[in-house]
């Protein structure tokens, strides 16, 4: 098939967004607003968002921070801990504002120290979920330090996803960034209420990318890129057009010195290119014509939300990824800084 030289598609939303705090958040909001109609916004502050008064005093200061002119809705989440009630859960459901719970197993990635320790524990919050038509949003990786970390996501899919989806049928579950031929094949073969998430730089990386002629901790990231045959199986699953795979970027900025260092942190931020970096993706497969579906109909459709109807447009027009942009008072250093993308996003339309 030969390639447009534009392609115009629903407005696009971003179902696992990290957008900080502070100025950090004021500096990085501005590249998904120009995007994205809607965001899930993740909640591992610090402290974590944890409750729906502090979620809705964060959604404020989203929106006080973007730029003038952007209609960007901001979907807001709560951190899973054990302590978490479902008393909490009604609240959140109350307020409108709350679209879902992050669980994130406790030491999994980025302040994640607050985490669930025992999902057994939190078997009423997640059948009141259920009753309350709030997502459940996994970071899908074992912590056990005998597993290796190759194996997290594989092992969590065995030992405590599979389980968790059979015992809530109700509850509908998002398994994020999902970056394994397992977690492809499980999402298939589950049910309606399971869906998954797939990043741009799982589809558009493997583990070497990072690893071969020097380590690149830009491409650092948790669940850490996989083995090429893996990066495979998320392209195909990507634009097989399947409804419960959608576009999730997870970008995830951290300041230049906090990725350059001897324990750096994980985490690729994507957000100032995120829908030109899934073209690629799927014009690398031959497949522009799913990327709608993919981009902007089917995570709506699963979070029960209406389509956009706004109009973006990407062009094919070579252009080069600047070498770091502002994060605050320092720099975030992109993914695929330096390097050329092929399309690029020129505007909004009604």
């Amino acid at each position: 098939m030969s390639l447009p030289d534009e392609l115009t598609i629903a407005q696009p939303d971003d179902w696992h967004l990290h957008l900080r705090d502070g100025a950090a958040m004021a500096s990085v909001i501005g590249h998904s607003a120009r995007q994205f109609a809607r965001a899930i916004i993740m909640p591992n502050l610090r402290p974590p968002v944890t409750t729906t008064v502090a979620a809705l005093a964060y959604r404020e200061r989203l929106r006080a921070a973007l730029p003038a002119g952007h209609g960007f809705e901001p979907l807001m989440t709560l951190y899973l801990t054990d302590q978490t009630t479902a008393a909490e859960i009604a609240t959140a459901r109350t307020s409108g504002a709350v679209a879902a719970c992050k669980l994130y197993p406790a030491g999994a990635t980025t302040n994640s120290q607050d985490g669930v320790t025992d999902l057994e524990r939190l078997g009423p919050v997640f059948a009141a979920m259920g009753e309350q038509g709030l997502a459940l949003l996994v970071h899908g990786e074992v912590t056990d330090p005998d597993v290796d970390i190759f194996d997290r996501e594989d092992r969590f899919i065995d030992e405590r996803l599979a389980p968790l989806v059979e015992r809530f049928p109700g509850l509908r579950v998002v398994f994020e960034h999902v970056t394994t031929t397992a977690a492809v094949a499980f999402v298939r073969g589950g049910p309606a209420t399971l869906a998954a998430t797939i990043t741009p730089h799982h589809l558009l990386y493997n583990r070497n990318a990072m690893l071969v002629g020097g380590i690149r901790p830009h491409l650092y990231c948790l669940p850490v890129l996989k083995r090429e045959r893996h990066r495979l199986a998320l392209v195909e699953a990507a634009v097989s057009g399947h409804p419960r795979f959608f576009l999730g970027t997870d970008s995830a900025p951290h300041p230049v010195e906090g990725k350059e260092c001897g324990c750096g942190c994980a985490g690729a931020f994507s957000a100032h290119a995120a829908l030109e970096f899934y073209a690629q993706a799927f014009a690398q497969a031959d497949a522009l014509d799913r990327l709608e579906g993919f981009a902007s109909h089917f995570g709506a459709d699963f979070y029960g939300l209406p389509r956009n109807t706004a109009r973006v447009t990407l062009r094919r027009e070579p252009w080069e990824i600047p070498p770091d942009y502002p994060l605050g008072p320092t720099r975030v250093i992109p993914m695929g800084a330096g390097t050329r993308l092929d399309w690029r996003l020129l505007a909004a339309a009604q």
